[in-house]
Protein backbone atom coordinates (compact mmCIF):
# COMPACT_ATOMS: atom_id res chain seq x y z
CA UNK A 1 0.00 0.00 0.00
CA UNK A 2 1.36 3.48 -0.81
CA UNK A 3 2.60 5.58 2.06
CA UNK A 4 0.25 8.04 3.72
CA UNK A 5 0.24 11.54 2.22
CA UNK A 6 1.87 14.23 4.39
CA UNK A 7 -0.25 15.74 7.16
CA UNK A 8 -0.25 19.35 8.33
CA UNK A 9 2.17 20.27 11.14
CA UNK A 10 0.88 21.42 14.50
CA UNK A 11 -0.15 25.07 14.43
CA UNK A 12 0.08 27.40 17.38
CA UNK A 13 -2.79 27.24 19.86
CA UNK A 14 -4.18 29.59 22.45
CA UNK A 15 -4.67 26.67 24.83
CA UNK A 16 -1.98 26.50 27.49
CA UNK A 17 -0.50 23.15 28.42
CA UNK A 18 -0.58 23.51 32.19
CA UNK A 19 1.53 21.28 34.45
CA UNK A 20 -1.65 19.51 35.56
CA UNK A 21 -2.74 18.71 32.02
CA UNK A 22 0.77 17.62 31.07
CA UNK A 23 0.95 15.33 34.10
CA UNK A 24 -2.42 13.75 33.30
CA UNK A 25 -1.47 13.17 29.66
CA UNK A 26 1.84 11.62 30.69
CA UNK A 27 0.02 9.33 33.13
CA UNK A 28 -2.47 8.26 30.46
CA UNK A 29 0.38 7.34 28.13
CA UNK A 30 2.25 5.49 30.87
CA UNK A 31 -0.87 3.52 31.80
CA UNK A 32 -1.59 2.43 28.22
CA UNK A 33 -0.50 -1.21 28.77
CA UNK A 34 -3.11 -1.55 31.52
CA UNK A 35 -5.71 0.14 29.33
CA UNK A 36 -4.93 -2.26 26.51
CA UNK A 37 -5.28 -5.25 28.82
CA UNK A 38 -8.74 -4.04 29.87
CA UNK A 39 -9.74 -3.50 26.24
CA UNK A 40 -8.70 -7.05 25.40
CA UNK A 41 -10.91 -8.37 28.20
CA UNK A 42 -13.87 -6.52 26.74
CA UNK A 43 -13.16 -7.66 23.17
CA UNK A 44 -13.28 -11.29 24.34
CA UNK A 45 -16.98 -10.89 25.12
CA UNK A 46 -19.03 -11.55 21.93
CA UNK A 47 -21.59 -8.85 22.67
CA UNK A 48 -23.48 -8.95 19.37
CA UNK A 49 -26.86 -7.23 19.74
CA UNK A 50 -28.42 -8.72 16.58
CA UNK A 51 -31.38 -11.07 16.76
CA UNK A 52 -30.26 -14.67 16.74
CA UNK A 53 -27.25 -14.03 18.99
CA UNK A 54 -27.38 -14.88 22.67
CA UNK A 55 -28.15 -11.67 24.61
CA UNK A 56 -26.38 -13.09 27.66
CA UNK A 57 -23.14 -11.87 26.09
CA UNK A 58 -24.44 -8.30 25.84
CA UNK A 59 -25.35 -8.55 29.52
CA UNK A 60 -21.84 -9.76 30.32
CA UNK A 61 -20.38 -6.90 28.28
CA UNK A 62 -22.43 -4.35 30.21
CA UNK A 63 -21.20 -5.77 33.52
CA UNK A 64 -17.58 -5.77 32.32
CA UNK A 65 -17.95 -2.18 31.10
CA UNK A 66 -19.35 -1.14 34.45
CA UNK A 67 -16.45 -2.81 36.23
CA UNK A 68 -13.92 -1.00 34.02
CA UNK A 69 -15.59 2.34 34.78
CA UNK A 70 -15.39 1.60 38.51
CA UNK A 71 -11.75 0.65 38.19
CA UNK A 72 -11.15 3.95 36.35
CA UNK A 73 -12.42 5.79 39.42
CA UNK A 74 -15.99 6.76 38.60
CA UNK A 75 -17.75 6.91 41.99
CA UNK A 76 -21.25 6.17 40.60
CA UNK A 77 -21.70 3.32 38.13
CA UNK A 78 -24.72 1.21 37.30
CA UNK A 79 -26.18 -0.96 34.58
CA UNK A 80 -29.40 0.72 33.47
CA UNK A 81 -32.29 -1.05 31.81
CA UNK A 82 -35.61 -0.47 30.16
CA UNK A 83 -38.00 -3.44 30.02
CA UNK A 84 -37.00 -5.78 27.22
CA UNK A 85 -34.09 -3.58 26.09
CA UNK A 86 -30.42 -4.54 25.97
CA UNK A 87 -28.50 -2.94 28.83
CA UNK A 88 -26.94 0.51 28.95
CA UNK A 89 -24.29 1.57 31.45
CA UNK A 90 -24.35 4.96 33.20
CA UNK A 91 -21.48 6.39 35.26
CA UNK A 92 -21.00 9.75 36.95
CA UNK A 93 -18.12 11.66 38.47
CA UNK A 94 -19.29 15.15 39.44
CA UNK A 95 -16.61 15.86 42.03
CA UNK A 96 -15.39 18.88 40.05
CA UNK A 97 -18.42 20.68 41.44
CA UNK A 98 -21.15 23.04 40.23
CA UNK A 99 -18.68 25.71 39.11
CA UNK A 100 -17.27 23.41 36.41
CA UNK A 101 -18.95 22.28 33.21
CA UNK A 102 -20.45 18.83 32.79
CA UNK A 103 -19.32 16.67 29.89
CA UNK A 104 -21.42 13.76 28.65
CA UNK A 105 -19.34 10.89 27.24
CA UNK A 106 -20.91 8.39 24.82
CA UNK A 107 -19.76 5.04 23.42
CA UNK A 108 -21.38 1.63 22.88
CA UNK A 109 -20.44 -1.85 24.05
CA UNK A 110 -22.40 -3.95 21.54
CA UNK A 111 -20.70 -5.16 18.37
CA UNK A 112 -21.40 -6.40 14.87
CA UNK A 113 -21.67 -10.12 14.05
CA UNK A 114 -18.36 -11.75 13.09
CA UNK A 115 -19.64 -12.37 9.53
CA UNK A 116 -17.58 -15.06 7.72
CA UNK A 117 -15.49 -16.48 10.52
CA UNK A 118 -13.30 -18.45 8.11
CA UNK A 119 -11.98 -15.16 6.72
CA UNK A 120 -10.64 -13.96 10.08
CA UNK A 121 -6.88 -14.36 10.41
CA UNK A 122 -7.40 -14.95 14.14
CA UNK A 123 -10.64 -15.70 16.04
CA UNK A 124 -13.06 -12.78 15.99
CA UNK A 125 -13.34 -12.56 19.77
CA UNK A 126 -9.77 -13.45 20.68
CA UNK A 127 -7.79 -10.18 20.71
CA UNK A 128 -4.45 -10.47 18.93
CA UNK A 129 -1.75 -7.83 18.47
CA UNK A 130 -0.22 -7.87 15.01
CA UNK A 131 1.80 -5.24 13.13
CA UNK A 132 0.95 -2.45 15.54
CA UNK A 133 -2.78 -3.15 15.60
CA UNK A 134 -5.15 -4.97 17.94
CA UNK A 135 -7.44 -7.36 16.04
CA UNK A 136 -10.82 -8.50 17.29
CA UNK A 137 -14.49 -7.68 16.87
CA UNK A 138 -15.22 -4.41 18.66
CA UNK A 139 -11.56 -3.47 19.06
CA UNK A 140 -12.26 -0.29 17.09
CA UNK A 141 -16.07 -0.11 16.96
CA UNK A 142 -16.66 0.79 19.67
CA UNK A 143 -14.98 -0.75 22.68
CA UNK A 144 -12.06 1.56 21.91
CA UNK A 145 -14.46 4.41 22.69
CA UNK A 146 -15.00 2.96 26.15
CA UNK A 147 -11.21 2.82 26.54
CA UNK A 148 -11.00 6.57 25.87
CA UNK A 149 -13.58 7.41 28.53
CA UNK A 150 -12.03 5.13 31.13
CA UNK A 151 -8.35 5.87 30.51
CA UNK A 152 -8.71 9.66 30.45
CA UNK A 153 -10.67 9.70 33.70
CA UNK A 154 -8.26 7.25 35.35
CA UNK A 155 -5.30 9.47 34.45
CA UNK A 156 -6.88 12.53 36.05
CA UNK A 157 -7.88 10.54 39.13
CA UNK A 158 -4.28 9.37 39.50
CA UNK A 159 -2.64 12.80 39.28
CA UNK A 160 -5.31 15.17 40.62
CA UNK A 161 -7.76 13.13 42.68
CA UNK A 162 -10.64 13.73 40.27
CA UNK A 163 -11.20 15.00 36.71
CA UNK A 164 -11.24 18.78 36.15
CA UNK A 165 -14.78 18.63 34.71
CA UNK A 166 -17.91 16.81 35.81
CA UNK A 167 -18.30 13.62 33.80
CA UNK A 168 -21.41 11.62 32.93
CA UNK A 169 -20.88 8.46 30.88
CA UNK A 170 -23.51 6.74 28.73
CA UNK A 171 -22.52 3.41 27.17
CA UNK A 172 -25.21 1.98 24.90
CA UNK A 173 -25.96 -1.70 24.27
CA UNK A 174 -27.90 -1.61 21.00
CA UNK A 175 -26.18 0.90 18.72
CA UNK A 176 -25.27 -1.71 16.13
CA UNK A 177 -28.95 -2.52 15.56
CA UNK A 178 -29.86 1.14 15.01
CA UNK A 179 -30.43 2.34 18.60
CA UNK A 180 -34.16 1.48 18.38
CA UNK A 181 -34.84 2.40 22.02
CA UNK A 182 -32.47 5.32 22.41
CA UNK A 183 -35.24 7.94 22.26
CA UNK A 184 -37.14 6.12 24.97
CA UNK A 185 -34.03 5.75 27.10
CA UNK A 186 -33.08 9.39 26.67
CA UNK A 187 -36.55 10.55 27.65
CA UNK A 188 -36.41 8.43 30.81
CA UNK A 189 -32.95 9.71 31.84
CA UNK A 190 -32.74 13.19 30.37
CA UNK A 191 -32.36 14.93 33.73
CA UNK A 192 -29.34 12.94 34.84
CA UNK A 193 -27.76 13.24 31.37
CA UNK A 194 -27.84 17.06 31.28
CA UNK A 195 -24.50 18.43 30.18
CA UNK A 196 -22.73 21.41 28.67
CA UNK A 197 -21.02 19.35 25.96
CA UNK A 198 -21.12 15.79 24.63
CA UNK A 199 -18.17 13.76 23.36
CA UNK A 200 -19.23 10.90 21.11
CA UNK A 201 -16.32 8.47 20.74
CA UNK A 202 -17.61 6.37 17.85
CA UNK A 203 -16.15 8.04 14.78
CA UNK A 204 -13.13 7.73 12.52
CA UNK A 205 -10.01 9.56 11.50
CA UNK A 206 -9.66 10.36 7.82
CA UNK A 207 -6.39 8.41 7.80
CA UNK A 208 -4.12 6.61 10.21
CA UNK A 209 -2.30 9.19 12.31
CA UNK A 210 -4.47 12.07 11.09
CA UNK A 211 -6.80 13.23 13.90
CA UNK A 212 -10.22 14.23 12.66
CA UNK A 213 -13.19 16.10 14.07
CA UNK A 214 -16.46 15.05 12.44
CA UNK A 215 -18.89 17.91 11.82
CA UNK A 216 -21.52 16.22 9.64
CA UNK A 217 -23.15 12.81 9.27
CA UNK A 218 -25.19 11.31 6.49
CA UNK A 219 -28.54 9.81 7.42
CA UNK A 220 -29.90 6.52 6.12
CA UNK A 221 -33.15 5.37 4.57
CA UNK A 222 -33.46 1.62 4.07
CA UNK A 223 -36.20 -0.46 2.48
CA UNK A 224 -36.80 -4.12 1.77
CA UNK A 225 -38.38 -4.85 -1.60
CA UNK A 226 -39.85 -8.08 -2.92
CA UNK A 227 -40.97 -8.69 -6.48
CA UNK A 228 -43.23 -11.74 -6.90
CA UNK A 229 -44.60 -13.17 -10.15
CA UNK A 230 -45.15 -16.95 -9.93
CA UNK A 231 -46.99 -19.35 -7.67
CA UNK A 232 -43.79 -21.44 -7.48
CA UNK A 233 -40.45 -21.77 -9.30
CA UNK A 234 -40.61 -23.11 -12.86
CA UNK A 235 -38.23 -25.21 -14.94
CA UNK A 236 -36.31 -22.63 -17.01
CA UNK A 237 -36.13 -24.97 -20.01
CA UNK A 238 -39.83 -25.73 -20.08
CA UNK A 239 -41.03 -22.18 -19.37
CA UNK A 240 -38.15 -19.75 -19.97
CA UNK A 241 -38.85 -17.17 -22.69
CA UNK A 242 -42.58 -16.50 -22.61
CA UNK A 243 -42.62 -16.52 -18.81
CA UNK A 244 -40.75 -13.48 -17.45
CA UNK A 245 -37.75 -13.74 -15.14
CA UNK A 246 -38.64 -11.99 -11.86
CA UNK A 247 -35.01 -11.89 -10.73
CA UNK A 248 -33.96 -10.05 -13.87
CA UNK A 249 -36.94 -7.74 -13.45
CA UNK A 250 -35.87 -6.83 -9.92
CA UNK A 251 -32.35 -6.06 -11.14
CA UNK A 252 -33.76 -3.81 -13.87
CA UNK A 253 -36.10 -2.13 -11.38
CA UNK A 254 -33.27 -1.33 -8.98
CA UNK A 255 -31.11 -0.09 -11.84
CA UNK A 256 -33.66 2.65 -12.59
CA UNK A 257 -32.74 4.31 -9.29
CA UNK A 258 -29.36 5.53 -10.53
CA UNK A 259 -27.63 6.87 -13.61
CA UNK A 260 -24.69 4.97 -15.09
CA UNK A 261 -22.24 6.94 -12.91
CA UNK A 262 -24.09 5.94 -9.73
CA UNK A 263 -25.78 9.28 -9.06
CA UNK A 264 -29.45 9.21 -8.12
CA UNK A 265 -31.98 9.23 -10.96
CA UNK A 266 -35.15 9.48 -8.86
CA UNK A 267 -37.15 12.65 -9.59
CA UNK A 268 -37.17 15.15 -6.72
CA UNK A 269 -34.56 13.28 -4.72
CA UNK A 270 -31.89 15.99 -5.01
CA UNK A 271 -34.17 18.98 -4.46
CA UNK A 272 -32.90 19.72 -0.94
CA UNK A 273 -29.25 18.76 -1.39
CA UNK A 274 -27.06 21.72 -0.45
CA UNK A 275 -23.70 21.73 -2.21
CA UNK A 276 -20.63 22.31 -0.07
CA UNK A 277 -19.54 25.89 0.34
CA UNK A 278 -16.31 27.16 -1.16
CA UNK A 279 -14.80 27.07 2.33
CA UNK A 280 -15.85 23.45 2.81
CA UNK A 281 -14.48 22.43 -0.58
CA UNK A 282 -11.22 24.18 0.22
CA UNK A 283 -11.08 22.24 3.47
CA UNK A 284 -11.73 18.97 1.66
CA UNK A 285 -8.90 19.81 -0.73
CA UNK A 286 -6.45 20.04 2.17
CA UNK A 287 -7.19 16.48 3.32
CA UNK A 288 -4.20 14.18 2.64
CA UNK A 289 -5.32 12.22 -0.41
CA UNK A 290 -4.16 10.25 -3.41
CA UNK A 291 -6.43 8.29 -5.72
CA UNK A 292 -4.22 5.22 -5.46
CA UNK A 293 -4.25 5.18 -1.67
CA UNK A 294 -8.02 5.74 -1.57
CA UNK A 295 -8.55 2.82 -3.94
CA UNK A 296 -6.28 0.60 -1.86
CA UNK A 297 -8.00 1.58 1.39
CA UNK A 298 -11.38 0.74 -0.14
CA UNK A 299 -10.06 -2.62 -1.36
CA UNK A 300 -10.85 -1.92 -5.00
CA UNK A 301 -9.53 -4.99 -6.80
CA UNK A 302 -9.59 -3.84 -10.39
CA UNK A 303 -9.56 -0.05 -10.24
CA UNK A 304 -12.44 2.37 -10.59
CA UNK A 305 -13.53 4.67 -13.39
CA UNK A 306 -14.59 7.42 -11.00
CA UNK A 307 -12.48 8.48 -8.05
CA UNK A 308 -11.44 12.11 -8.54
CA UNK A 309 -9.47 14.45 -6.33
CA UNK A 310 -9.75 15.13 -2.59
CA UNK A 311 -12.48 17.76 -2.98
CA UNK A 312 -14.69 15.70 -5.31
CA UNK A 313 -14.28 12.41 -3.44
CA UNK A 314 -15.06 13.88 -0.04
CA UNK A 315 -17.95 15.90 -1.46
CA UNK A 316 -19.40 12.58 -2.69
CA UNK A 317 -18.80 10.91 0.66
CA UNK A 318 -20.11 13.66 2.93
CA UNK A 319 -22.33 16.02 0.93
CA UNK A 320 -24.03 13.81 -1.66
CA UNK A 321 -26.65 11.06 -1.26
CA UNK A 322 -25.72 7.55 -2.36
CA UNK A 323 -27.82 4.52 -3.33
CA UNK A 324 -26.75 0.98 -2.43
CA UNK A 325 -28.10 -2.54 -2.89
CA UNK A 326 -27.12 -4.04 0.46
CA UNK A 327 -28.38 -7.55 -0.22
CA UNK A 328 -30.20 -9.40 -2.97
CA UNK A 329 -31.61 -12.91 -3.03
CA UNK A 330 -33.47 -15.20 -5.40
CA UNK A 331 -33.11 -18.84 -4.51
CA UNK A 332 -30.25 -20.05 -2.36
CA UNK A 333 -26.62 -20.01 -3.40
CA UNK A 334 -25.39 -23.51 -4.23
CA UNK A 335 -28.84 -25.03 -3.77
CA UNK A 336 -30.84 -23.59 -6.67
CA UNK A 337 -31.04 -25.32 -10.02
CA UNK A 338 -32.14 -24.24 -13.51
CA UNK A 339 -35.35 -22.48 -12.59
CA UNK A 340 -37.22 -19.25 -12.98
CA UNK A 341 -37.69 -18.09 -9.40
CA UNK A 342 -41.12 -17.20 -8.10
CA UNK A 343 -39.87 -14.12 -6.23
CA UNK A 344 -36.77 -11.99 -5.72
CA UNK A 345 -35.89 -9.84 -2.71
CA UNK A 346 -33.45 -7.03 -1.98
CA UNK A 347 -32.51 -4.69 0.84
CA UNK A 348 -31.67 -1.25 -0.48
CA UNK A 349 -30.58 1.96 1.15
CA UNK A 350 -29.95 5.62 0.45
CA UNK A 351 -27.45 7.61 2.48
CA UNK A 352 -28.91 11.11 2.80
CA UNK A 353 -27.11 14.35 3.56
CA UNK A 354 -27.93 17.40 5.71
CA UNK A 355 -31.14 19.19 4.64
CA UNK A 356 -32.67 16.01 3.20
CA UNK A 357 -35.67 14.57 5.09
CA UNK A 358 -35.72 10.83 5.63
CA UNK A 359 -39.49 10.34 5.40
CA UNK A 360 -39.68 12.38 2.19
CA UNK A 361 -36.87 10.37 0.62
CA UNK A 362 -38.48 7.06 1.61
CA UNK A 363 -41.75 8.16 -0.01
CA UNK A 364 -40.01 9.28 -3.20
CA UNK A 365 -38.11 6.00 -3.42
CA UNK A 366 -41.25 3.90 -2.87
CA UNK A 367 -43.23 5.89 -5.45
CA UNK A 368 -40.44 5.50 -8.00
CA UNK A 369 -40.25 1.74 -7.53
CA UNK A 370 -44.02 1.31 -7.83
CA UNK A 371 -44.06 3.48 -10.97
CA UNK A 372 -41.43 1.31 -12.66
CA UNK A 373 -42.69 -2.07 -11.46
CA UNK A 374 -43.63 -4.34 -14.40
CA UNK A 375 -47.39 -4.95 -14.65
CA UNK A 376 -47.02 -8.73 -14.43
CA UNK A 377 -45.36 -8.65 -10.97
CA UNK A 378 -46.43 -7.65 -7.50
CA UNK A 379 -44.13 -5.32 -5.56
CA UNK A 380 -44.07 -5.32 -1.77
CA UNK A 381 -42.08 -2.67 0.12
CA UNK A 382 -41.38 -2.63 3.82
CA UNK A 383 -39.37 0.08 5.51
CA UNK A 384 -37.03 0.53 8.43
CA UNK A 385 -36.88 3.73 10.47
CA UNK A 386 -35.17 6.58 8.66
CA UNK A 387 -32.05 7.91 10.35
CA UNK A 388 -31.75 11.64 9.81
CA UNK A 389 -28.55 13.43 8.75
CA UNK A 390 -26.78 15.90 11.04
CA UNK A 391 -24.37 18.79 10.81
CA UNK A 392 -23.01 21.39 13.19
CA UNK A 393 -21.38 24.80 13.24
CA UNK A 394 -18.02 24.89 15.02
CA UNK A 395 -17.92 28.37 16.55
CA UNK A 396 -18.46 27.10 20.12
CA UNK A 397 -15.20 27.19 22.12
CA UNK A 398 -15.50 23.44 22.78
CA UNK A 399 -14.41 22.85 19.18
CA UNK A 400 -11.27 24.94 19.59
CA UNK A 401 -10.46 22.98 22.74
CA UNK A 402 -10.99 19.72 20.87
CA UNK A 403 -8.72 20.77 18.01
CA UNK A 404 -5.98 21.77 20.45
CA UNK A 405 -6.31 18.48 22.32
CA UNK A 406 -6.19 16.38 19.15
CA UNK A 407 -3.12 18.27 17.97
CA UNK A 408 -1.42 17.59 21.29
CA UNK A 409 -2.35 13.91 21.29
CA UNK A 410 -1.37 13.11 17.71
CA UNK A 411 1.35 15.68 17.08
CA UNK A 412 -0.36 17.05 13.95
CA UNK A 413 -3.24 19.44 13.46
CA UNK A 414 -6.68 17.81 13.19
CA UNK A 415 -8.87 18.09 10.12
CA UNK A 416 -12.60 18.84 10.12
CA UNK A 417 -14.35 16.10 8.15
CA UNK A 418 -17.77 14.69 7.45
CA UNK A 419 -18.81 11.08 7.83
CA UNK A 420 -20.72 9.13 5.24
CA UNK A 421 -22.16 6.81 7.88
CA UNK A 422 -25.08 7.48 10.23
CA UNK A 423 -25.46 7.93 13.97
CA UNK A 424 -29.20 8.62 14.18
CA UNK A 425 -29.33 9.91 17.73
CA UNK A 426 -26.70 12.69 17.52
CA UNK A 427 -29.17 15.37 16.51
CA UNK A 428 -31.70 14.14 19.04
CA UNK A 429 -29.38 14.07 22.02
CA UNK A 430 -27.96 17.53 21.33
CA UNK A 431 -31.45 18.99 20.88
CA UNK A 432 -32.92 17.30 23.96
CA UNK A 433 -30.02 18.59 26.06
CA UNK A 434 -30.51 22.19 24.99
CA UNK A 435 -28.48 22.45 21.79
CA UNK A 436 -25.18 21.57 23.41
CA UNK A 437 -22.09 21.17 21.21
CA UNK A 438 -21.25 17.65 20.09
CA UNK A 439 -17.62 16.65 19.61
CA UNK A 440 -17.49 13.58 17.36
CA UNK A 441 -14.15 11.79 17.58
CA UNK A 442 -12.86 8.23 17.40
CA UNK A 443 -10.04 5.89 16.54
CA UNK A 444 -11.32 4.04 13.50
CA UNK A 445 -9.21 4.47 10.37
CA UNK A 446 -9.53 3.25 6.77
CA UNK A 447 -7.69 0.03 7.65
CA UNK A 448 -9.80 -0.87 10.70
CA UNK A 449 -12.39 -3.02 8.82
CA UNK A 450 -15.22 -2.04 11.15
CA UNK A 451 -18.30 -4.19 10.35
CA UNK A 452 -16.13 -6.53 8.25
CA UNK A 453 -13.82 -9.44 8.97
CA UNK A 454 -10.49 -8.75 10.72
CA UNK A 455 -11.59 -5.59 12.53
CA UNK A 456 -8.70 -3.85 14.26
CA UNK A 457 -7.59 -0.65 15.96
CA UNK A 458 -4.24 1.05 15.38
CA UNK A 459 -2.51 1.05 18.77
CA UNK A 460 -0.60 4.24 18.07
CA UNK A 461 -3.80 6.07 17.24
CA UNK A 462 -5.51 4.64 20.31
CA UNK A 463 -2.68 5.93 22.52
CA UNK A 464 -2.87 9.34 20.82
CA UNK A 465 -6.66 9.53 21.16
CA UNK A 466 -6.48 8.75 24.88
CA UNK A 467 -3.86 11.46 25.36
CA UNK A 468 -6.04 13.89 23.40
CA UNK A 469 -9.16 13.19 25.46
CA UNK A 470 -7.16 13.53 28.68
CA UNK A 471 -5.99 16.99 27.60
CA UNK A 472 -9.48 17.85 26.38
CA UNK A 473 -10.91 17.36 29.86
CA UNK A 474 -8.43 19.92 31.13
CA UNK A 475 -9.25 22.51 28.47
CA UNK A 476 -13.02 21.99 28.65
CA UNK A 477 -12.81 22.97 32.32
CA UNK A 478 -12.61 26.60 31.16
CA UNK A 479 -16.05 26.48 29.54
CA UNK A 480 -18.96 28.13 31.37
CA UNK A 481 -21.02 25.70 33.44
CA UNK A 482 -24.74 25.68 32.70
CA UNK A 483 -25.88 22.14 33.41
CA UNK A 484 -26.64 21.18 36.98
CA UNK A 485 -23.92 18.97 38.42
Amino acid sequence: MPASPPVPPVASTAHTLTPEIAAAVARARADFPATLARLKELVRIPSCSFNGFDPVHVEASALATAEWLRAAGYPEVRVSRLPGVLPYVIARDHRAGPGKPTVLLYAHHDVQPPLREALWHSPAHEPVERDGRLYGRGAADDKAGIALHCAAAAAWNAVAGHPPVNLTVLIEGEEEIGSPHFSEFLAAHVEELKADCVIIADLANVDTGVPSLTTSLRGHVSLEVELRALASPLHSGMWGGPVPDVTMALCRLLATCTHADGTLAIPGMLADVRPPTATERAGFSRIPFTSRRFADQAGLLYGAALIGDAASVHTQLWRAPAFAVNAIQAGERGKTGNVLMDAAWARIGIRIVPDMDGATIANLLSAHLHQHCPPWARLTITGDRAGEPWSTATAHPAFAAARAALALGYGVDPIDIGCGASIPFVGEITERLGGIPALLIGVEDPACAAHAENESVHLGDLTSAIAAQTALFGWLADLPARAAS
